[in-house]
């Protein structure tokens, strides 16, 4: 099924085509190498962290969940579990004080450390440092038709503008009478947005860009 109407992205003209293979190349060497730094570097942090997340409440020290990835291939991600476990048939999205959330995880999510073991996934090639969040396959069903191609052509990464601008986005649909439904009509189409505006334009200076940012807005929450 496809989001028809009010927030549809506005696609670029046909004259604005995607980096060719040569910049693909180059923004792959680029995710691997910084991958493979911040997990050397930050060996000690996510050691500590996934000690932390163990020893909080019952259950593994990763979350692993079904996403789509480029070109609509399914990957499990990596992050580091901040709900109880099981509680996910409850609903896929995080509603403002959700009562799952374990007390590592308040912390985690609002620091977003839990996205630092996303970096096993650019490294393994599943994902990018910096591209369209990967959904799972229910919301990629509300892609529009006309859209979903264009944002499923590049790899998925851990930030991206819509990330940057939308960080409390679990806290805006807390106020939602229907979460679900206003992350489908509202929120969806605007993520899709920004989404569709980086496939279609992405350069590495424009993700060296996404990177500082996100550091930025992290730092002065």
């Amino acid at each position: 099924m496809s989001a028809q109407g009010k927030g549809k992205p506005a696609l670029l003209p046909p004259c604005c085509q995607p980096p060719g293979h040569g910049s693909r190349l180059l923004k792959r060497c680029f995710d691997f190498c910084a991958a493979l730094a911040g997990l050397v570097a930050l060996s000690p942090v996510l050691l500590a962290v996934a000690l932390w997340v163990k020893l909080d409440s019952p259950g593994p020290v990763f979350f692993r969940q079904v996403r789509v990835g480029r070109g609509g291939s399914l990957f499990r991600i990596h992050k580091f579990r901040t709900m109880q476990v099981n509680t996910e048939r409850q609903g896929q999205l995080t509603v403002g004080a959700d009562s799952r959330v374990t007390g590592a995880g308040r912390f985690l999510r609002k620091s977003k450390i839990d996205e630092l073991p996303q970096l096993l996934d650019v490294l393994y090639g599943d994902m990018s440092l910096v591209g369209p969040r990967p959904e799972v396959p229910k919301y990629v069903a509300h892609y529009p038709d006309e859209v979903r191609d264009i944002v499923l052509s590049v790899r998925p990464g851990i930030t991206d503008w819509a990330s940057i601008r939308m960080i409390d986005e679990n806290e805006i649909l807390g106020k939602a009478a229907d979460p679900e439904q206003a992350y489908i009509d509202e929120v969806l189409p605007e993520k899709l947005a920004y989404y569709v505006r980086y496939a279609q334009t992405h350069s590495l200076a424009e993700d060296v860009r996404i990177i500082f940012a996100t550091l930025l807005k992290i730092v002065k929450r």
